[in-house]
């Protein structure tokens, strides 16, 4: 999760990637996504009640916005903090190597790099599970310099071996002085099927650091980069999926025992009834995920979202992303969807400290107006689950914020029970309403 410039990529990898293992009958695998606060999360801490887990996901994903877009303000009267390397919300278990050592990795759309923490050592920080050993791999192999692998990441150099061979290091640096720093490497990624199948891709580039120091969780080995560059895990099996992948996200507060879902391949196809499609656009980061969100409805009350100047809607406005929790705005927008949705409210409104649009909700419970998204070919209903969020007991608020005029993120509480798929070939995002805990 570095900053933009760090996952810039300027060449399309041309290798063809096969399974050692072949791919479920359907042409495609599944693998569960585990939610960072759910009880079989690692980093679950069972002293934390459900509203301070949640005001813990508020701040990582005003950290988030700062990450997308650097000069924005996530909420005007919000603390400021450093962006945290461990921010995003769902996990992904997979292996590296031969023999194959587990790995959990925040899986993460808004990056690219597969990295992980290796030994030797030279400044690693805590982890409670065991640490990759390259030299225990049969199948691992240093990148060169001067391949193309190499050239395609903006924060890679040279370094040279004893034997004067010149291999490929990288360096990512985060927000809050946090940094990893090693070498860039081919080796063998197995991805556990929820069929029960082990599915393994020989020859993926992986970062494998040996230099790593910050605020990282001792629970957790770096990060599963599902962005849109060319060494993204999504990208670099792609031959082998048809460059597709989905996800299918259980609402937060269901999250607890059970897993969401991520798939790849035939198995990742969003088709049927009420599906619907928007394309991605290019934009400056080839890493996002672009939409163009051209209005948002209140229920029959249709907002506009178009430039301020122009008056007219932009092309590729909003960032698609899994691992921000709340729904971010430009400000003008965003206090015309506060104005519109408090008018459509009959319950007693609430001052907190958390989110601004607040209200009285007996046993948690909230009846609000439909909110529409309008993508550009692709109208998204959300329900109140989507749309409201309970900060305390007894107390709902809406789960949008302002950001800046230069910024909007489609966050995942937004995404939750729809089946969301990524065809990155074709350039396009599906939607379709789904019950995720029966996926």
């Amino acid at each position: 999760m570095a900053t933009r410039q760090h996952y810039l990529l300027v060449l399309q990898l041309t290798t063809l990637f096969c399974f050692s293992h072949s791919l479920d009958s359907d042409g495609g695998f599944s693998v569960e996504l585990i939610h960072r606060d759910s009880t079989k999360s690692p980093f679950y801490n069972p002293f934390d009640t459900p509203f301070q887990r949640l005001s813990k996901a508020f701040q990582r994903s005003m950290n988030r916005v700062n990450r997308f877009y650097p000069h924005s303000k996530a909420l005007s009267n919000a603390p400021q903090a450093d962006i945290i390397s461990n921010q995003g919300e769902y996990l992904m278990r997979y292996s590296i190597g031969t023999p194959p050592i587990e790995i959990l990795g925040i899986a993460d759309t808004g990056s690219d790099l597969i990295w992980s923490q290796c030994k030797p050592c030279d400044d690693c920080y805590n982890q409670t599970n065991p640490i990759f050993d390259p030299s225990n791999s049969t199948t691992y192999k240093s990148i060169p310099c001067n391949t193309r692998v190499c050239e395609s990441l903006v924060q890679s150099s040279c370094a040279k071996t004893t034997n004067e061979y010149s291999t490929c290091e990288y360096s990512m640096s985060y927000g809050d002085g946090s940094y990893s720093i090693g070498g860039l490497a081919f080796d063998t990624l197995t991805l556990g099927s929820t069929s029960g199948s082990q599915i393994s891709f020989p020859n993926i580039s992986i970062g494998c650091g040996h230099n790593n120091h910050g605020t990282f969780d001792s629970n957790g080995s770096g990060i599963v980069g599902l962005g849109g560059g060319s060494v993204s895990l999504p990208s670099q099996i792609g031959p082998s999926t048809g460059f597709k992948f989905s996800y299918c996200l259980i609402p937060f507060m269901y999250s607890n025992n059970t897993t969401s879902k991520i798939n790849f391949g035939q198995t990742a196809l969003v088709s049927g009834p009420r599906t619907v499609s928007t394309p991605i656009v290019q934009g400056p980061i080839e890493t996002f995920y672009y939409l163009t969100l051209e209005g948002i409805s209140v229920g029959r009350k249709r907002l506009d979202f178009v430039n301020g100047k122009s008056k007219v809607v932009e092309e590729g406005n909003i960032i698609i992303d899994s691992g921000t929790f709340l729904t971010f705005l430009p400000e003008d927008l965003y206090l015309e969807l506060e104005s519109e949705v408090a008018s459509q409210m009959n319950l007693p409104r609430v001052r907190t400290e958390v989110l601004n649009l607040c209200y009285k909700a007996p046993g948690n419970k909230i009846e609000g107006p439909t909110i529409t998204a309008h993508f550009g070919g692709a109208d998204v209903e959300l329900n109140t689950a989507n749309t409201f969020v309970s900060v305390s007991d007894g107390v709902a608020c809406l789960a949008f914020a302002a950001a800046e005029s230069n910024g909007a993120i489609y966050g995942n509480l937004a995404q939750a029970n729809y089946l969301v798929g990524y065809d990155m070939q074709n350039k396009v995002v599906s939607f379709k309403p789904t019950d995720c805990s029966k996926v």
